[in-house]
């Protein structure tokens, strides 16, 4: 009987069984990883954004003096301490508290 007509054993059944079990678990962890990517980037997307509508204060220095900065700005990177619109509306008002000249903070204020 030639090869390709003759009945699989159980043996080789389960052995393809396997080689095509383990290529789907391959192609799930594959997307898995793809899902978790996404993920993270959306994550990042949604913190950028929650940042841009929030505002930070840098602390005037002996040589320079305080600036309102917007929450995204590269300028004064804080991860921490932001303040609301009310707050930096407050602040910009002081008069020892500048806007920061690359930032821009007072046009997100101005709404």
């Amino acid at each position: 009987m030639p090869e390709q007509d003759r009945e699989l054993t159980p043996l080789e059944k389960n052995r393809a069984l396997a080689e095509w079990l383990e290529f789907q678990l391959r192609q799930v962890r594959g997307r898995i990883r793809e899902l978790e990517v996404q993920e993270e980037q959306e994550r990042r997307r949604r913190e950028a954004a929650h940042a841009a509508q929030r505002w930070k204060i840098q602390p005037q220095r002996s040589n320079a003096q305080a600036l309102l900065h917007r929450g995204n700005c590269t300028l004064y990177k804080n991860d921490f301490g932001f303040i609301s619109r009310e707050e930096a509306m407050i602040a910009l008002a002081e008069p020892d508290i500048h806007p920061c000249e690359i930032c821009r903070p007072e046009t997100g204020l101005a709404q």
